[in-house]
């Protein structure tokens, strides 16, 4: 399995129970390994890591900008 890392910003004023919704989401996509939110200073990032050959960031992204439409992958 080939894997990847990308890192999503979501909204600063997503509650805690929505956050823990999103990432039971994204892990619950086919090919997602991990899906979890960064320490507490930048409690905005979501960091996933995937596999490429089963899943596309793209398609990852869509599935958070369901919660957070202006959602935004940030490079790595």
């Amino acid at each position: 399995m080939n894997t990847a890392d990308m890192l999503i910003y979501i909204h600063p004023d997503l509650d805690m129970q929505s956050r823990t919704g999103l990432e039971r989401e994204v892990m619950g996509h086919i090919g997602v390994d991990c899906a979890e939110f960064t320490p507490q200073e930048h409690s905005h990032a979501l960091m996933v890591k995937y596999d490429p050959d089963a899943v596309e960031g793209i398609e990852i992204l869509q599935v958070v900008r369901k919660l957070d439409p202006g959602a935004a992958m940030v490079g790595m």
